[in-house]
């Protein structure tokens, strides 16, 4: 009997859900153990009862084995329709990481709503200033909230966007009855650049500006691009980003660096309630680098990961004191 599966995207771009065609074949091999029930990105499922004309104050989510959500919570709404996945799924997936941290959204969460309102819809040179637009729109949430933030989640695959292969690797587990979990590893442990724990220079670069790498030539002729002075958050970041699976007599290598760029953090945390912003700084610190040198910190270490209070608006100067 197929596994009933409802997904929903809240706060979200839509990569999730490419991630999850991205499978490839091997979703062929998924497929006809699956019956989707509700998701709104292929099917037209109504949130009121199938016609619509249900009660308007009452979400109604199918009853499935499987919940995917994607995507954080920026509205009311994003937050009634999480709990309703909640309550109508055994088993709840969070996927990305704007579900599993409030992702790039969340950057927002260093201002106050107001603040937000005030500068992007109000004080814009380009927009005429007029009130908040209410009327059919549900009212925005304080601040962006990771899913885990508003119900129990079951299951985080983080990633913008995740691995397909993590996607592919978290359904069979569930399928199967076996428990899937990521291990605690920081992208450092999976990349196979070459380290010599301190930085070529004492100044942090820009990561376009003249990284040294030979392309093709086997990973271990690469140095560390952190040690030649370039922002890499693979010391705080969660490994997985590689994949499961690679071919034949292939190194397994970090998405980012495979790509000959540092990593940006998309896979959030390396444990569950750490802070990258924290942590990155003691990584950078110790290889020799300057910390002072990273324009604007909060936004640039946190960029994903601004949900579950890690991004919150700074307390108020106060006003000089008058002569």
């Amino acid at each position: 009997m197929a596994a009933k599966v409802a997904e929903e995207w809240l706060n979200i771009c839509g990569g999730c859900e490419v991630s999850i065609l991205d499978i490839g074949d091997a979703l062929l091999d998924l497929l006809p153990q699956l019956e989707f029930v509700h998701m709104p990105v292929l099917m037209d499922h109504k949130y009121h009862g199938q016609t619509g004309e249900g009660d308007p104050h009452k979400i109604e989510i199918p009853a499935a084995d499987v919940g995917i959500i994607s995507g954080g919570i920026r509205n009311e709404k994003e937050k009634a329709v999480a709990l309703a996945m909640r309550n109508s799924c055994k088993t709840l997936i969070t996927l990305g990481s704007c579900a599993c941290f409030g992702g790039i959204p969340a950057m927002a969460n260093m201002w106050t709503l107001e603040e937000m309102y005030e500068k992007v819809y109000r004080g814009s040179k380009t927009t005429e200033k007029s009130p908040t637009p209410n009327k059919d729109l549900p009212p925005l949430t304080d601040r962006v909230y990771a899913v885990d933030e508003a119900v129990k989640v079951d299951v985080a695959i983080p990633g913008c966007p995740p691995s397909p292969d993590m996607i592919k690797e978290a359904l069979t587990c569930l399928l199967t009855g076996k428990p899937f979990t990521l291990p605690e590893k920081s992208v450092c442990d999976e990349c196979p650049t070459k380290r010599e724990k301190k930085a070529a220079g004492g100044d942090i670069k820009r990561p376009l500006d003249g990284m040294t790498f030979k392309q093709n030539a086997p990973w271990e002729e690469t140095r560390c691009y952190m040690e030649q002075g370039y922002l890499c958050l693979g010391p705080v970041t969660k490994s997985g980003c590689a994949g499961q699976t690679t071919e034949a007599g292939e190194a397994k290598v970090p998405r980012c660096i495979k790509g000959y760029m540092p990593c940006r953090g998309c896979f959030g945390p390396v444990k569950k309630g750490a802070n990258p912003l924290v942590d990155m700084m003691g990584a950078i610190s110790s290889i020799g680098l300057k910390p002072e040198q990273v324009a604007d910190r909060r936004a640039l270490l946190s960029r994903y990961v601004g949900g579950q209070g890690r991004l919150k608006p700074l307390p108020a100067k106060p006003a000089p004191a008058k002569k």
